[in-house]
């Protein structure tokens, strides 16, 4: 069984569009967590903030951006929430997030992988976790691009 976390989601607006989604730390905060400093470059911070208050918890704080092509990959680090932090965020390599954004037709498919995960239960369990917070969060994305007004440039 592999150990990949695997999700798609079609967008109605250009693939530039969906790739700020991704790297706008307002746009972020508005779908995916309640705070972010995202910085889009290769090195980058990708940091995410479930609860500001406690930055050190439910974050991906040290995180960094790994790859990026512009409105095509994104690539970054991710850690686990408070009950896998011993787990997710003491390893090395930490897990890592990759996203495609694929033009298709009027819109943009964006394919989502997570991967990076360890073999034992402890890592099944918190795969388990995040393939349904995964299922989530990109609801809440499609929900929030949908309401968002579609960018009037060639992509």
């Amino acid at each position: 069984m592999d150990k990949v976390i695997h999700k798609s989601v079609k967008l109605s607006c250009g693939p530039a569009q969906a790739f700020q989604f991704f790297t706008g730390s307002e746009h972020l905060a508005s779908w995916l967590t309640n705070a972010a400093e995202v910085e889009p470059v290769a090195g980058g911070k990708y940091e995410l903030f479930w609860a500001p208050d406690d930055r050190e918890n439910d974050s991906t704080i040290g995180c960094k951006v790994l790859a990026i092509e512009e409105n095509k990959l994104l690539v970054f680090e991710w850690k686990g929430t408070r009950q896998f932090a011993s787990l997710m965020n003491e390893a090395r390599p930490l897990t890592h997030v990759v996203v495609s954004f694929i033009p298709d037709g009027e819109g943009t498919n964006v394919q989502l992988v997570h991967n990076g995960w360890g073999s034992t239960e402890e890592w099944d369990a918190a795969r388990g976790w995040f393939e349904q917070a995964w299922n989530m969060a990109l609801a809440g994305l499609e929900k929030y691009a949908s309401a968002q007004p579609v960018a009037k440039c060639c992509e």
